[in-house]
């Protein structure tokens, strides 16, 4: 079994997107997977969250959420203003552990970027990683400002003793200009960790069916260029 986190240089970078790819090519080696979001922000009960987005990309996967809030905002915030219990990083280490008795995988994604705050004492996805000691998967944009993001994120990972997998550029443009193809290079050495892939942008808008056959394509050691 294997617990992978999935963290952001910051919001709308592609998290779900790219949790969605992942579950999609462990699928397609024939890997379980399961998909735990901790706390879901922004969504009415009524709503589509993200896990259930990853389910409708992927396919057969296992979705869990543990928390939901109505307003955009970041989970302790959310929690605070809605009067609800907020989510706790034992609780999320709790709930990974049990679902990777069962799958093969299990897919943490965050809020936001690695160190929003789940509660009052300043919890983040970073304690739920250090007691799990699972690595980290960090999603990042691909343009001008992501080297400075990326490299305060590998850097508090570091610093805390945690693993990073790689990153995943979160959203590739169709047409990339000069600073897209030098962060190619310049990427994996501002987060000190290899760059894992690449998500076409507009991923998440094709067919189930197209996503995942196209998903196992996109985490190659050397992204093709447009």
């Amino acid at each position: 079994m294997t617990i992978l986190l999935v963290s952001g240089t910051g919001t709308e970078v592609g998290k779900t997107v790219t949790t969605a790819a992942l579950a999609a090519a462990a699928l397609a080696e024939g890997r379980s997977v399961a998909v735990l979001k901790p706390a879901q922000t922004g969504v009415a009960p009524d709503e589509r969250g993200d896990a259930d987005e990853v389910v409708r990309l992927a396919g057969p996967v296992t979705a869990l959420e543990l928390a939901r809030y109505p307003e955009p905002l970041a989970p302790d915030t959310a929690a605070r203003r809605a009067g609800l219990a907020p989510v706790r990083p034992y609780e999320v280490a709790d709930a990974a552990q049990k679902l990777a008795v069962e799958h093969d995988l299990v897919l943490v994604e965050g809020a936001g970027g690695l160190l929003v705050r789940f509660d009052a004492e300043g919890g983040t996805l970073a304690d739920a990683a250090r007691l799990l000691g699972a690595p980290m998967v960090v999603v990042a944009a691909a343009g001008l400002g992501t080297l400075n993001a990326t490299a305060l994120t590998g850097e508090a990972l570091r610093a805390r003793g945690l693993e990073q997998a790689g990153v995943v550029i979160g959203s590739w443009p169709a047409e990339p200009g000069l600073a897209e193809r030098c962060n190619l290079d310049d990427l994996p050495v501002a987060a000190g960790a290899p760059l894992l892939g690449v998500i076409p942008e507009g991923s998440g808008g094709l067919a189930p069916e197209e996503f995942r056959a196209a998903a196992p394509g996109w985490f190659l050691p050397t992204p093709p260029l447009p």
